[in-house]
């Protein structure tokens, strides 16, 4: 699943379009390295999402295209 799309079902982010801006802009960093949009979420990586001074440090648990607003947070894993 892509990276934006991910993020959005995934409740980290609203929008798929902020999703998609928060990437083209570096605010997105997969196992330490900027990643675009497009890039493909697996199970086991890292993402880190800079949110102004605050960052957010998780790891992918599951990809699942359709999940309800309760299960969201089986998706991931916050560290830190």
């Amino acid at each position: 699943m892509r990276l934006d799309k991910w993020l959005k079902v995934s409740r980290l982010i609203k929008r798929r379009t902020v999703a998609n801006d928060a990437c083209d802009n570096g605010l997105i960093a997969v196992n330490g390295e900027p990643r675009r949009a497009s890039y493909d979420v697996k199970v086991g990586d890292i993402l880190e999402l800079h949110f102004g001074v605050r960052t957010v440090k998780v790891e992918v648990l599951t990809v699942a295209e359709h999940v309800g607003r309760a299960d969201t947070q089986t998706m991931y894993k916050q560290i830190l």
